[in-house]
């Protein structure tokens, strides 16, 4: 099993399409910490003005804390298609080049070949995340030092600076946890068509309509809105309120542990029955 896995390791990180999203990480996160060295300030002020009429605000407050919760919060909501370049292709890959039948006929099951598979796009999506963490939270906490989370919903929560890193911990384990749902997703796809097109543009028209779906307030849609991934997916961020509900966040955790158990069951099944003959 751990040759097979190598051997899938080594096959996806040859292919240049793998890097996209690092690339993309690694370009728009200095270019958004710079941007808010220069003009975080005014956009604090903006959000916090109705308080400041009444409290007085000291400290560092746009430091490399907030800039990194900013940005996990933003880039969660586009991640998603950097993510599903490598699961969308992983086995629709096979299909496109024709390999599947010299894939299947090797002295390994197909099982193991397609759990292989499915830990390593895992792998590309995880190291995806923890690029994303390293990045903003390194070079945030470089450029703007430490300080207050100051964390800006409905109601703003300061955050004090020695109960930040925890948090952060456990928002971004959640977001690997997201992600990995994200990743099933295209994965199962994948096994599906031919293509690695098909995969990731029916994963994100998911999202999308699981969006749009959301965002309209009806009776009806709040009942099914909650089982949604995107809905839990977002979870994440309850890790900065205080105290953490971790009631809820468990609950959002175990519903998308659902999605990738379901999931990768169809695509285990759909893989060991797939006609390579034809």
């Amino acid at each position: 099993m751990l040759t097979v896995l190598q051997t899938e390791l080594i096959r996806v990180f040859s292919k240049w399409r793998t890097y996209i999203g690092f690339i993309a990480i690694g370009v728009l996160i200095p270019i958004i910490i710079f941007a808010m060295k220069a003009e975080g300030n005014s956009y604090l002020g903006f959000a916090t003005q109705s308080l400041q009429q009444v409290f007085t605000f000291t400290g560092n407050l746009m430091n490399g804390y907030t800039v990194a919760y900013i940005i996990l919060g933003s880039l969660l909501v586009h991640i998603p298609l950097l993510v599903t370049l490598v699961a969308g292709d992983i086995l629709a890959g096979e299909a496109t080049a024709g390999t599947y039948r010299l894939l299947f006929t090797k002295p390994v099951s197909r099982t193991k070949i397609v759990v292989a598979k499915f830990i390593t796009a895992q792998i590309c999506s995880a190291l995806l995340v923890l690029f994303l963490a390293v990045l903003s939270l390194g070079l945030g906490t470089l450029v703007l030092g430490v300080g207050e989370v100051v964390v800006i919903r409905s109601e703003i929560t300061i955050i004090a600076q020695n109960d930040a890193l925890w948090r952060f911990f456990l928002a971004y384990g959640f977001a690997v946890l997201s992600m990995g749902t994200i990743t099933t997703i295209a994965f199962f796809f994948s096994a599906l068509v031919e293509n690695a097109i098909g995969p990731i543009m029916t994963t994100m028209a998911i999202i999308i309509v699981m969006n749009i779906i959301s965002a309209i307030d009806i009776p009806l849609f709040e009942v099914v809105r909650q089982y949604f991934f995107t809905t839990n997916m977002n979870a994440g961020r309850y890790f900065f309120d205080n105290p953490v509900d971790t009631q809820f966040v468990v609950k959002n955790a175990l519903i998308l542990l659902g999605h990738i158990a379901v999931l990768f069951t169809a695509t285990l099944y759909i893989m060991n029955k797939k006609d390579i003959l034809t």
